[in-house]
């Protein structure tokens, strides 16, 4: 009698040592709106690969490139609510939660990619994405999304007066609004996954977007101007749902706070070596490129200066503060 007790308590330890063991599995479904093959995407698989690894299989994270769980505002909800755990987006994007976050999405703020590295990892970037917690995100790390230049299938932008009156597709927030009006030209905000149709069909005449961007999606065979404005650069915030992130144990949080850390310098370093491929891939599909002088530019940046001055005017502190990092960085 006393050895069937034996073994029913080992049995059941066992069970329930299995169903611990069990219940720490955790799966994450991990999204962005760019296709496979784009830089963005290959930082996701990264970061899935060091997830395996250092969890023992214990946290399995699952892909979803393409746009395929929605725009960035269904995703956003979706990851406050938890039904999706993570996801990789424009950091100007998460102004419709915080307001400061507008300020990523200034024209001509960075001159190159050094520069944002230096912002975005230091204690300004990383103020900006605790910011997120009172709304149910959790920022991990950005990634790197590149420099944004203007495509249009009318005619060639050689100069501020040839994107008047062009009906241009942009991320939907006020300060993407208010620049493309600044250039005479038609803002019509759009979630991505619409764009390529709305492309095909004439709905619009272009868009704004990284080369590696418009490369991977294939705006080539619907566009046929592309001009190097580099007007914006465009980090992207690796998030993760506060919802979720909080059932995670003290390792978990770790595993996979080091795995996005980890695969940052991999992705930005796709990123930053597709940007000249993607460059002859948009050539090659038939687009004529062409670069402003720099008085032109000039005249850009001048455009867009009131812009500027306006949204900053209701973030001033951020502004001040992201400027000093800058001058930082300058050095």
């Amino acid at each position: 009698m006393k050895r069937l007790m034996l073994k029913t308590l080992a049995a059941a330890v066992a069970i329930s040592a299995f169903g611990a063991a069990f219940a720490q599995e955790k799966t994450i479904k991990f999204t962005t709106q760019n296709p496979k093959g784009h830089p963005l995407v290959m930082g996701m698989e990264k970061f899935a690969e060091i997830v395996q690894a250092k969890s023992g299989g214990k946290i399995k994270v699952n892909l979803f490139p393409g746009g395929v769980l929605g725009g960035d505002a269904p995703v956003v909800s979706a990851l406050q609510g938890g039904t999706i755990e993570m996801a990789s987006m424009n950091s100007g994007i998460l102004a419709s939660q915080v307001k400061d976050f507008e300020v990523y999405d200034f024209p001509f703020m960075f001159a190159s990619s050094k520069e944002a590295d230096a912002v975005v990892d230091g204690p300004f970037g990383k103020k900006m994405h605790a910011k997120l917690e009172p709304k149910g995100l959790v920022g991990l790390t950005y990634w790197e999304l590149g420099f944004r230049q203007i495509t249009n299938s009318k005619r060639p932008i050689n100069k501020v007066e040839d994107a008047e009156g062009l009906k241009l597709r942009v991320i939907p927030n006020a300060i993407n609004v208010d620049w493309v009006k600044a250039l005479g030209a038609n803002p019509t905000p759009l979630a991505f996954p619409e764009v390529y149709a709305a492309l095909e069909q004439k709905a619009i005449d272009g868009q704004e977007n990284p080369l590696t961007v418009i490369a991977a999606n294939k705006f080539f065979e619907v566009q046929k101007y592309a001009t190097l404005t580099n007007h914006q650069y465009n980090p992207q915030s690796v998030l993760i749902s506060k919802k979720f992130w909080d059932t995670l144990s003290a390792d978990d949080k770790k595993i996979i706070s080091d795995a996005a850390v980890e695969s940052t310098a991999y992705q930005r370093q796709q990123a930053r070596a597709q940007a000249g491929t993607a460059l002859d891939t948009v050539k090659k599909g038939g687009m004529q490129v062409n670069e402003l002088a720099p008085a032109e530019l000039a005249k850009f940046r001048e455009k867009m200066k009131p812009v500027v001055d306006k949204h900053g005017a209701a973030i001033a502190e951020t502004v001040k503060e992201l400027q000093a990092e800058l001058a930082k960085a300058r050095q």
